[in-house]
């Protein structure tokens, strides 16, 4: 076996048995246990996170990040997985921030003169628009880990100017419009909700010994997540012109109230958090002439009411 055969080999199993003596590995690899060494130490110098452990019971063993063996690529590919990172750099947070900019060097300091070449052409003329916000959410990591391994969090959450506690367990994170959410499952409110994640102010995970509940039939795709508490709410009516339509269809949370007829309009129907009129006021005002609020009463009356304030700044 070729010396690079035999490392590429080495690479995939090292990473299989994640625990590993010299003396094993070299009886696998039919070499010596002084050749061995020198391959772990190559692989070590490659990147690959080792360590070793003294004592009758040593030997090495791998970090938890893991290396992935080389993977050949075409130019096409390689060049759609650039831009697939790249599409993220326009927000302040990431929840693999560091990772992804270090992806992204090596699939560019990686690739040949020419296909840099035409990347940096097309850098010029294809762009991911996305708002740039100054809102940091350095949470994202520990959310999206929690939600993984369905995990209890106990965060720190700031509304309208007040801070509260809370417990939450998480469903995951998406991104939209260059903000950052997470939808969980709130234990305070024994309900699903909706939290920003620039407003988490903190996040740990539970201490106080909450048992985790089972939400592995519910991912980002169940419109269960975006129908909130029928306690408290209003039942919300709103037509939409074609280009409302495609207004709404850009923001996740309104996925399960929004209807489009076959001509390209639609309407928003469902009920809304009484608590969030304030928010549907802004949102609603903020689709202009796309849209027409027919109840609830309060929020036409909010709409008045903000449309006045606006228009008495320009008397």
């Amino acid at each position: 076996m070729s010396k690079s055969k035999r490392l590429l080999e080495l690479m995939m199993t090292v990473n299989r048995k994640r625990k590993f003596t010299v003396k094993e590995l070299a009886m696998e690899f039919g070499v010596s246990t002084r050749t061995m060494l020198r391959d772990l130490q190559e692989l070590s110098e490659l990147g690959v996170p080792l360590y070793s452990e003294v004592g009758p019971h040593g030997g090495y063993q791998v970090l938890k990040e893991r290396i992935l063996p080389p993977i050949a690529f075409s130019e096409e590919e390689a060049v759609a997985m650039f831009f697939a990172v790249n599409a993220l750099r326009h927000y302040s947070s990431l929840p693999f921030e560091a990772e992804s900019a270090s992806a992204l060097d090596k699939f560019y300091l990686h690739m040949s003169g020419d296909v840099r070449d035409r990347i940096d052409q097309i850098k010029n003329r294809m762009d991911f628009v996305t708002p740039t916000r100054q809102q940091e959410s350095p949470y994202l990591s520990i959310l999206l880990e929690a939600a993984v391994h369905q995990q209890v969090l106990h965060i720190e959450y700031e509304s309208q100017g007040d801070a509260a506690d809370r417990h939450i367990q998480p469903i995951g994170i998406y991104a939209n419009n260059g903000l950052w959410f997470c939808p969980a499952y709130c234990f305070l409110r024994q309900d699903f909700r909706i939290f920003r994640c620039d407003r988490i102010r903190s996040a740990v995970y539970d201490t106080d010994g909450i048992e985790p509940m089972d939400l592995r039939h519910i991912d980002l795709a169940n419109k269960e997540l975006h129908i909130h508490a029928v306690k408290e709410s209003t039942q919300l009516y709103a037509e939409l012109s074609p280009k409302g339509v495609q207004m709404c269809e850009a923001v996740l949370w309104l996925g399960s109230h929004l209807h489009v007829r076959e001509d390209g309009t639609g309407w928003l129907e469902g009920p809304i958090p009484q608590k969030d009129l304030a928010f549907y006021t802004r949102f609603f005002i903020g689709l202009g002439n796309e849209a027409t609020v027919k109840h609830p009463s309060e929020l036409i009356s909010d709409m008045k009411r903000l449309f006045a304030e606006i228009i008495s700044k320009y008397d």
